[in-house]
């Protein structure tokens, strides 16, 4: 008869270093028991962390919903590209061919906005002509109506010819996007405001004008026209301005070899 679990039991005392029978069997499967335990935990571990760095990243939007990179959520949501290819087609410099979709007006709306944004606004000719080619044809002539007199205007207070700064100055205006918010979409039509910051002066010695940055938002309603993405209005105010930050004014010379030497790019989601 069997010895019951609850009965008290003797231990042998084996003199140092002499084995009990069962134990030279029992230390190595104790040992690969240990081994492939820590081997699983090193497998779950590795699984977890590929899984976290896996997973999609919310990236802060402004005016909505923060929608994740990809996504069409209503505000500025992601700004990251989303794999889109860029648009390959041109129009007089100009990017062109947007796609019908809410990154691809505010694609269009970011171009756009470098070109209207761009020195070669102050000279009629070119002018006339980077508003052809970004405007819908029927709001032309009232976006030129507006666009002509204040160019104009600013053109002679700094006293260029066809756009060009004089007496060995270099003019420079460029626009630089920092993000992109839609305001409204459709598929025919959408309101998309762009941040940005600017640059613009004329860049030399002894310029009376040196070129100096500022901030503003540029709102651009935008008509789906002929396939493409279209400016039917403008609005622009200024800011948000961020707090200046610690850096010292670059001389007249480096600004102007900078104007010369570096070159804009287009955009696109």
């Amino acid at each position: 008869m069997s010895v019951p679990d609850d009965q008290p039991h003797t231990r042998t005392r084996y003199p140092a270093g002499e084995q009990p029978p069962e134990a030279t069997g029992r230390r190595p499967l104790r040992t690969l028991a240990a081994v492939l335990g820590a081997v699983l935990v090193l497998v779950i571990a590795v699984a977890i962390l590929n899984r976290t760095s896996g997973s999609p990243t919310p990236t802060a939007g402004t005016g909505g919903g923060g929608a994740v990179a990809g996504t069409s959520g209503d505000g500025g949501g992601a700004t990251a590209p989303t794999g889109t290819q860029p648009v390959t087609t041109t129009q007089n410099g100009i990017a062109t061919g947007f796609p019908r979709t809410r990154e691809g007006a505010q694609s269009a709306a970011v171009n756009y906005a470098v070109a209207l944004g761009s020195s070669d606004m102050y000279a009629a000719a070119s002018r006339h002509t980077i508003v052809t080619t970004v405007a819908d044809p029927s709001a032309t002539a009232r976006l030129l109506g507006r666009f002509d007199p204040s160019y104009t205007a600013l053109a002679n207070k700094l006293g260029l010819k066809d756009g060009q700064g004089q007496n060995g100055l270099t003019f420079v205006s460029r626009t630089i996007p920092v993000g992109t918010k839609t305001d409204a979409f459709s598929s025919d039509q959408s309101t998309i405001e762009v941040w940005s910051n600017s640059i613009g002066g004329l860049a030399g010695q002894g310029s009376t004008s040196p070129v100096s940055e500022y901030w503003s938002t540029l709102t651009l309603t935008l008509h789906w026209v002929s396939g493409d993405w279209k400016v039917s209005d403008f609005a622009q105010i200024d800011g948000p301005t961020p707090v200046s930050g610690s850096q010292s004014a670059s001389s007249a010379d480096a600004i102007s070899n900078a104007v010369k030497s570096f070159g804009g790019f287009r955009y696109a989601r």
